[in-house]
């Protein structure tokens, strides 16, 4: 047995952006908030448009760990298979 065999397994590695989305998302509650939504109250005084394709792959991967949910028209999308506008939540837990 190796040293490695008893290392405890760690999760994916979280970005900063990661973490700012979920903060974000953290402080709006139970609604949803659009990637321009999220980007301007990134960076309120910058150019914002630059965050728009990050948070995308951000949300993807947030989504595929369950740590958020892609809304299309109101319902939950397909994180590996969305198209045009969409907005994102944190998890219901009812």
């Amino acid at each position: 047995m190796t040293p490695h065999d008893s290392a405890p397994a760690t999760a994916s590695p979280v970005s900063p952006l990661e973490d700012d989305i979920l903060a974000v998302l953290n402080k709006a509650g139970h609604g949803t908030l659009s990637a321009p939504e999220i980007a301007h109250q990134l960076r309120p005084d910058g150019d914002w448009h630059g965050l728009l394709m990050p948070i995308r792959r951000a949300a993807v991967a947030l989504a595929l760990e369950g740590r958020l949910v892609i809304y299309r028209k109101g319902k939950p999308a397909d994180p590996n298979d969305f198209r045009g506008v969409y907005r994102l939540g944190l998890p219901r837990h009812d």
